[in-house]
């Protein structure tokens, strides 16, 4: 299904980027990569959709502004993968869905209002691409699709396991997202690699808590001065075989490429391994994904918004369906 197209987009009109010749790139309205927007996921492939969610943030917040930003940086992106030769708007209907209407005021009651917007996506058979938002917001969607899809696995990259039990004694939060969805069986657990993981913490469980429940973790230091390809292969044998969520907090590439994150960590990813992770999730069936963690006031330039508006695209492109021109 992936090197060719599905028998119903073969009679469908589908939707295209608006092209810098028809509208200046700085005219018109920010949806992402200046797609139609439109109300509902129904009869979409797939979709971006925003969650601009704080209220789980530790450090510095102003994630909530992410998805505003990264709609704004995305008007550059153009719709052929010029590397990859990805076409993903030859075969899928993609649309921009607008933004979760969260509660600002309640983080819980957010978190329910998420899971029932994700609720209805995967019922309407699209596969999303996020724009968050802090990764709280993980929790809810992987919720969301795993009454769909059943375990989940799960592509991870993060300079944190976010593996908390609590924080300040609260059960959910951008640091407990992956522990709450081992307790509630949302995903496979030996289908599960974590990549770029770094910093200073408290004690070896942070990491080793993951390496228990049979997470494949892959520290920072594993990934310095080197390609990821050959890692991507061993990921991809190891997660293949059921459905795969890719969740990419921005704080796994190192803050001098994306300073625009609440809790930056040195010494992290850089943006061409960045994309090879990405891209090496070519082939693999990809239910969902997401960009978090982008934090527009700490990046007065837009850089870290436009380098999650490229990864977004690049996940696009990795999805189930997708051309590759010849």
């Amino acid at each position: 299904m992936s090197d060719q197209l599905s028998s119903k987009s073969t009679s469908r009109v589908l939707n295209q980027p608006l092209g810098g010749n028809d509208m200046p790139r700085f005219g018109g309205i920010a949806t992402m990569m200046r797609l139609p927007h439109v109300t509902s996921s129904v009869g979409l492939d797939a979709c971006f959709v925003g969650v601009p969610f704080d209220l789980g943030t530790s450090n510095r917040s102003g994630a909530r502004f992410g998805p505003r930003q990264i709609r704004t940086e995305s008007v550059l992106l153009r719709p052929y993968n010029m590397a990859t030769r990805a076409a993903p708007f030859d075969a899928l209907q993609v649309a921009d869905i607008g933004d979760v209407a969260i509660n600002p005021y309640n983080l819980l009651d957010s978190i329910r209002i998420i899971e029932e917007a994700y609720d209805g996506i995967a019922a309407s058979g699209c596969r999303p691409v996020t724009l968050g938002g802090d990764h709280t917001i993980v929790l809810p969607i992987l919720r969301a699709l795993h009454k769909k899809y059943g375990k989940i696995g799960l592509i991870h990259v993060d300079a944190h396991a976010d593996v908390n039990d609590t924080m300040f004694g609260e059960k959910i939060a951008h640091g407990t997202p992956f522990r709450r969805a081992v307790e509630e069986g949302l995903l496979d657990c030996n289908r599960v690699v974590q990549i770029g993981q770094r910093g200073t913490g408290y004690t070896a469980e942070d990491f080793d808590w993951c390496r228990d429940q049979g997470f494949k973790v892959v520290q920072v230091e594993e990934c310095w001065n080197k390609s990821l390809a050959p890692l991507m292969e061993e990921v991809r044998a190891r997660v293949a075989g059921g459905p795969v969520y890719l969740s990419f907090d921005i704080d796994g590439i190192d803050p001098a490429y994306a300073p625009g994150t609440g809790t930056p960590e040195i010494a992290g990813l850089t943006v061409p391994q960045a994309l090879e992770i990405i891209r090496g999730a070519w082939g693999l069936d990809v239910i969902g994904a997401d960009v978090v963690e982008i934090a527009p006031p700490y990046d007065p330039h837009g850089t870290t918004a436009l380098l999650g508006a490229n990864l977004a695209y690049e996940m696009l492109c990795v999805f189930p369906g997708v051309l590759r021109r010849d």
